[in-house]
C-alpha cells in the first residue's frame, strides 16, 4: 500500500468514526450509569471513617514509669521469711532460734518498640480538602504501635522461654472416618508461641527465624516464635477402602499455646492444622502449601527484640505462678473444662486453692478468649439439680432479652470469705488458654505500690526523618519494659479443648 492509499483509508476511517458517536456523547445529558462516568457530582464524605479496632486493655490499665536510664530495671525482694519454720518457743533464759530468710534477684531488659510509614507528596497533595494524609499517618503509627505494645504486653518471649525441639508425635491409624488413601503417612509437629498463633496460619504457612528489611534498608533477624520442628511419627492406613485417617499426639509444650500440624507421604509433609490442643484428627490430605523441610532445625520461639509479656513472665521457670494443662484426652478432640455440680468449673477452683495455699493471694481478673468465656458460662449454667443460681432480671414491657454469660467469679479460698473475680474477654488471649491476672498482692508491707507497671526509658516519640525523596517519612517508637514485682500472683491453663 503507497502512501496515497494510506491517506485514503484513514480519512474513511475518520469519516466512519464522525457518522457513529460514541453512547457517552449520546447520553451526556441522562442520569449517568456509574458514579464516575457523565457530568455526575460524585457525593464523598470526608473524611474517611477509621473501622478497624483499636483495643489495648492492658496498655490502657498498666501504671506508666519513668525509668532512670540505664540498660535494664534491677530490683531485689525478699521472698520467703523464716523458711526452715522455727518454731517460736523458748525455753527460761534461752534465746530462740535462729531463722532464715530467702532473697532474689530480678532485672528486665528494656527493648524498643517501633514501625514507620511514608506518605508521598502526591499522596499528599491529592488528598487535599478530603483528609490530611500526613496526620492520619501519624495517627495510624501511634496506634499501630500500641496494637503492636498490647501483644507484647501479653505474649512477648524475649528470653524468659525456650521451647526447644517439639516431642515426636504420636500416631496411629484408623480405617474409617476419613478420606485418607492407604499409605505410610508422616506426621511432624511445629510448638507456636503465642507470637506465632497471632502472626501464623495455614494459607500462610509458619517462619522460623524472620529476616526483616527495615525503612533504612537495615535488617533485623528475629524468632518467628515456633520450636524446632519435631521428628515424624508415622502411621500406615490399610484396608483399600480410601477412608482412613489418622490421630496423633504430642505432649504439652510449656509456652506453646498452639501446635502447628504437617503431614503426607515421605518428603510431601504439608501443613494442614493449627490446633490450641495438643492432638489433631486428621481426615484428608493437607490443604496448605508449606512443607515441613521450609522449617529449620533450630528452636526460633524466642524474640529477642521484645522483652517478656505476662504469658512467658508466669511461664518462666521458678516464677512460683500456677501453670496446668488440661490431658490430652481423645485425639482431635482434647479434654474440656469440667463442671463441678455446684455452679463452678473444677479447674479454675484448683488454681483458685493454689493461689491460697501457697501465697495467700488471689487473682484479680481472669482473661480469657471468646471460646473460653463461652464454656466457663456452659459449666456454670450446668450445676446439678441442687445448686442455687441467682439470678437478677430486669423486666420491661415488650422487652426480652435472651442469652447469659457469666462474667464473674467467686473464689471460695479468701481469708474474708469470698472474693469476686471479674472474667474479661482479651482480644488476643488464644483459644484453649486461660490467664489469671493479679495487679494487687494483700501484703501491707510489701513496698510494692502496684504489683506491675511499664518502665519507659523513652516515653512514645515521633521522628520526622530528613528528606531523601520526595517523600515525608516518619517513625513512631517506645522504649521500655515490662516490670512484674510477683510473677507468682499469676497463673495458666492450656490445652483446653472447646466445650
Amino acid at each position: 500500500m503507497n502512501t496515497q492509499e494510506r491517506i485514503q483509508e484513514t480519512l474513511a476511517l475518520m469519516k466512519q468514526a464522525q457518522a457513529k458517536p460514541s453512547l457517552e456523547i449520546m447520553k451526556a445529558w441522562e442520569q449517568s450509569g456509574s458514579p464516575t462516568t457523565g457530568l455526575t457530582f460524585y457525593d464523598l464524605e470526608a473524611p474517611s471513617k477509621k473501622l478497624y479496632p483499636m483495643l489495648t486493655p492492658l496498655r490502657n490499665s498498666i501504671p506508666r514509669v519513668s525509668g532512670r536510664g540505664g540498660i535494664q530495671a534491677n530490683w531485689k525482694a525478699v521472698t520467703g521469711l523464716n523458711t526452715t519454720k522455727v518454731t517460736a518457743g523458748v525455753s527460761q533464759g534461752n534465746r530462740g532460734g535462729v531463722v532464715t530468710t530467702s532473697v532474689a534477684e530480678y532485672n528486665a531488659v528494656y527493648r524498643g518498640l517501633g514501625i514507620e510509614d511514608y506518605v508521598t507528596f502526591e499522596a499528599q497533595y491529592a488528598g487535599q480538602g478530603y483528609e490530611d494524609v500526613r496526620a492520619l499517618s501519624t495517627t495510624n503509627q501511634l496506634q499501630g504501635l500500641m496494637i503492636q505494645e498490647e501483644l507484647v504486653l501479653l505474649g512477648g518471649n524475649g528470653g524468659a522461654v525456650a521451647m526447644g525441639t517439639t516431642p515426636t508425635p504420636t500416631s496411629a491409624a484408623v480405617t474409617s472416618g476419613g478420606t485418607l488413601a492407604d499409605a505410610t503417612y508422616n506426621v511432624m509437629c511445629v510448638a507456636m508461641t503465642h507470637q506465632a498463633y497471632m502472626n501464623y496460619s495455614v494459607a500462610g504457612g509458619l517462619s522460623g527465624q524472620i529476616t526483616r528489611t527495615n525503612a533504612d534498608a537495615s535488617q533485623d533477624q528475629f524468632g518467628g516464635g515456633c520450636a524446632r520442628k519435631s521428628v515424624a511419627g508415622a502411621a500406615t492406613v490399610s484396608g483399600g477402602s480410601n477412608l482412613g485417617r489418622v490421630t496423633s499426639t504430642v505432649a504439652v509444650v510449656p509456652g506453646a499455646v498452639a501446635y502447628a500440624w504437617y503431614w503426607g507421604t515421605s518428603g510431601n509433609e504439608l501443613l494442614g492444622a493449627i490446633t490450641t490442643i495438643n492432638s489433631v484428627n486428621i481426615t484428608a490430605t493437607a490443604t496448605g502449601t508449606q512443607n515441613i523441610s521450609a522449617m529449620p532445625t533450630t528452636d526460633y520461639s524466642q524474640n529477642t527484640l521484645y522483652f517478656d509479656g505476662l504469658l512467658y513472665q508466669a511461664w518462666k521457670t521458678n516464677s512460683g505462678a500456677y501453670i496446668a494443662s488440661q490431658a490430652t484426652g481423645t485425639a482431635g478432640t482434647g479434654t474440656a473444662l469440667t463442671a463441678d455440680g455446684a455452679g463452678g468449673v473444677t479447674e479454675i477452683d484448683t488454681a483458685l486453692k493454689y493461689f491460697w495455699d501457697m501465697w495467700r493471694l488471689s487473682p484479680t481478673c481472669i482473661r480469657v478468649n471468646a471460646q473460653e468465656s463461652q464454656n466457663i458460662t456452659r459449666k456454670v449454667l450446668a450445676g446439678s439439680a441442687n445448686f442455687a443460681g441467682a439470678f437478677a432480671f430486669n423486666v420491661t414491657q415488650d422487652m426480652v432479652a435472651g442469652g447469659v454469660r457469666v462474667n464473674r467469679y467467686l473464689n471460695k479460698f479468701g481469708m474474708a470469705g469470698t472474693i469476686d473475680i471479674p472474667i474479661e474477654i482479651h482480644p488476643n488471649m488464644p483459644a484453649g488458654t486461660i490467664f489469671f491476672d493479679c495487679d494487687t498482692i494483700p501484703y501491707p508491707m510489701s513496698g510494692v505500690p502496684v504489683v506491675r507497671r511499664v518502665l519507659t526509658r523513652q516515653e512514645y516519640y515521633q521522628i520526622d526523618w530528613p528528606m531523601r525523596s520526595r517523600k515525608y517519612e516518619q517513625g513512631t517508637y517506645v522504649d521500655e519494659v515490662l516490670q512484674n514485682y510477683a510473677p507468682f500472683a499469676m497463673g495458666i491453663i492450656t490445652n483446653i479443648a472447646n466445650g
